[in-house]
């Protein structure tokens, strides 16, 4: 065992320990109700790297939610490397579906399950650990970057991003918020799928009827409503909104199997869409109703109701403009509405997509490292999901190198019921970005 490696060893308990503290703050960024919540966490976030001896520790205040920022000076000569995470999280939706309460770290089988262990305040105990290895001085300039509100989209970033530009300028990006390949098995996020959504309204009535007289006659609008969802996708499920573009998948095989593992698609139930797994995951654009309001089965009754809402959202593909897509969006929707329903569209978040190229000696040190670290070669993926501060940090730093890592894997589950982080991947983890640091300093 390396010397870094063994280090790594060694501070492991207090990263995990750290990680528990995180975790234990309901810091969930879209709920007005946990704001103190959301503030605890950044103060602890600050703490944490304060007491690693950074030179120096600020709150950066962009009108949201706090970001977290410190900086470790490095030797003379040395690159600057910026390290990305955010402790915000997701609400735990049904509380009583999780197998240990949600904000109560608990391990089993070599996880960690608790909301926010993978996405992403493991990510935020992964830099921790790899600065603490050093004794909070390592070998190259270092620069932490905790966001408080990626998981409501990060509105405020760009004024962050244009507020404090020295703050946040670097050589060398690293944004510990993807997904491994697999368990064991390392990963560098090369593609990020963007994101335009809208919550559109339908209304077809002055006022609500009781459905048994006028029923039949005049059209409701939850009905209207559904029938322009439906008008989303084609027969085969494919996206059939005209102006969003499409792009060739890599060679990666993801076989059915695995894809039913991950998902939890049930017996019976076909996928959606034409072509490979990876190139309707990562290279083609995605759309999906994430939230409906109309009246609730519980209190439902014999009328017709006059308006219905719902969200609905676009994944976009490298190379798409997002606001070129959010206007094809809201066209599709104007056109497609039936029987003259009225429409309206509120456009909501729009993120950029991301395309990386790893090439360079910056780029094969960090190939190197993970390579050690994991016993294995990075496999370089695509990512559905959509990290908008990537295409920020490129577009703002031509030519720094942006690398997109992970300490999640495929059965994470963040976003769901009990989430979980795998304990073994995590110190390999920290190992990789221990080595990555190290790695750049030549």
């Amino acid at each position: 065992m390396t010397n870094l490696a063994w280090n790594v060893e060694r501070v492991l308990p207090s990263a995990i320990a750290d990680l528990h503290k995180l975790i234990s703050i309901p810091s969930i960024s879209s709920m007005p109700e946990h704001d103190g919540d959301v503030a605890s966490c950044a103060d602890t976030v600050s703490g944490l790297f304060r007491d690693l001896g950074a030179a120096e520790v600020k709150l950066l205040d962009g009108g949201g939610k706090p970001a977290v920022w410190a900086h470790f000076p490095g030797p003379e000569g040395t690159p600057t490397v910026l390290l990305y995470a955010h402790y915000d999280v997701q609400p735990i939706g049904d509380a009583d579906a999780w197998t240990s309460p949600a904000f109560e770290p608990t391990e089993r089988d070599g996880r960690l399950y608790a909301r926010g262990s993978a996405d992403d305040k493991g990510g935020v105990a992964v830099h921790l650990a790899a600065l603490r290895v050093f004794d909070g001085k390592p070998p190259v300039g270092v620069k932490v970057f905790i966001e408080g509100e990626e998981e409501v989209g990060s509105p405020t970033m760009p004024v962050l991003l244009d507020r404090y530009r020295d703050e946040l300028a670097a050589d060398v990006y690293v944004v510990a918020d993807s997904v491994n390949w697999d368990v064991g098995a390392p990963s560098l996020t090369t593609s990020l799928r963007g994101v335009a959504d809208c919550r559109v309204t339908v209304s077809t009535l002055a006022e609500g009827l009781h459905s048994g007289q006028f029923g039949g006659v005049v059209p409701d609008a939850l009905t209207a409503l559904c029938r322009l969802l439906a008008t989303l996708h084609d027969e085969a499920g494919n996206v059939a909104i005209e102006g969003l573009t499409t792009g060739p998948g890599p060679d990666l095989d993801y076989p059915a199997d695995r894809l039913q593992e991950e998902t939890g698609l049930l017996d019976g139930v076909s996928q959606i869409g034409d072509g490979t797994v990876v190139e309707r995951m990562w290279f083609k654009p995605a759309a999906s109703v994430l939230a409906i309001d109309a009246t609730p089965v519980a209190k439902a009754s014999n009328t017709l109701i006059p308006s219905a809402r719902a969200k609905v959202s676009v994944r976009l593909v490298p190379g798409q403009d997002p606001a070129a897509a959010a206007q094809a969006l809201e066209a599709h929707l104007r056109k497609n509405a039936p029987w003259g329903a009225q429409v309206e569209v509120v456009a909501g978040q729009l993120g950029s997509p991301s395309q990386i190229v790893l090439d360079g000696e910056r780029a094969e040190a960090a190939k190197a490292a993970f390579r050690e670290a994991f016993g294995t070669d990075p496999v370089e993926i695509g990512c559905g999901g959509s990290i908008p501060i990537v295409a920020e940090f490129a577009d703002r730093n031509p030519d720094a190198l942006v690398l997109v890592t992970a300490v999640t894997d495929p059965t994470s589950r963040m976003h769901g019921i009990d989430e979980s982080l795998d304990l073994g991947d995590f110190a390999k983890a920290a190992l990789a970005e221990t080595l990555l640091l190290n790695n750049l300093a030549g």
